[in-house]
């Protein structure tokens, strides 16, 4: 993928070990630290972000997607795992929580999406349109079918979730593909009308352009994080979504 601008915004693969000791650094921000706030906001953000990194043995086996501002800060980051047309998923980040032994077998080149994250002092959504614009240029080169990851929400406790998760029985999977249960400590779906309004932002991207979930999620008590699996068939993307990323990706 050849960099990618928008306004004050670039971009890019990663091109060596610092930008991704730098992506490594803002995703502790986003996933390790509590939130901040305040007068001193941005600058304790930034100091937190240089006191730790977040980092795993999937890291060496992934690309890297960073964005940058004009300033040559760091403001996003994501990280890809593409596998062949009917290629197992064990290796995948997903499948220590998730069976994954259905979705293996799809007919089509998947790719996992994970550690999709902005910096907490950026609220600007070019940021989001463009790493989207960059997501649908490899998804385009790979020739990908499907994206799939888990999508959290903040705090392993699930009950403030539970209104929230009650939202999500009518978006589960097909039977054919729905992941099994893996994890020791994962939680059910509620019965109920749930709200819409408690789920993660990329979450909700994900069922906005027809996406699907698991049936159940998954408590991770090392992230702090409750994860729910979700899959998004490239084809049922709509067609007006679909080419609004693409003009955001064309050269």
């Amino acid at each position: 993928m050849q960099p990618m601008t928008r306004g004050p915004y670039t971009a890019s693969l990663l091109s060596g070990d610092s930008d991704l000791t730098e992506a490594q650094a803002l995703r502790h921000l986003a996933f390790r630290r509590p939130v901040l706030a305040g007068a001193a906001g941005e600058a304790a953000h930034s100091a937190a972000g240089a006191r730790g990194h977040d980092g795993d043995a999937f890291d060496p086996l992934c690309r890297h997607l960073v964005v940058r501002e004009g300033t040559g800060a760091l403001v996003a980051c994501c990280r890809v795992l593409g596998f062949a047309a009917g290629q197992d998923l064990s290796a995948s980040y997903a499948a220590q929580v998730y069976d994954l032994t259905g979705l293996s077998a799809f007919p089509g080149h998947r790719m996992e999406l994970g550690r999709f994250c902005l910096h907490p002092a950026r609220h600007d959504p070019d940021i989001l349109r463009l790493i989207w614009g960059a997501l649908t240029a490899i998804v385009d080169a790979d020739g990908v079918a499907m994206l799939f990851g888990c999508s959290s929400f903040v705090g392993a406790d699930p009950a403030p979730h539970l209104p929230a998760l009650a939202a999500l029985p009518p978006y589960v999977g097909p039977a054919a593909y729905i992941p099994g249960p893996r994890a020791a400590e994962r939680v059910g779906f509620p019965a109920g009308p749930g709200t819409a309004a408690g789920l993660p932002p990329l979450l909700r991207t994900y069922l906005t352009m027809g996406g699907w979930v698991s049936d159940h999620a998954v408590i991770d008590r090392d992230l702090d994080t409750l994860h729910v699996f979700t899959a998004l068939p490239i084809a049922q993307i709509p067609a007006a979504r679909a080419r609004a990323l693409r003009a955001i990706a064309a050269p």
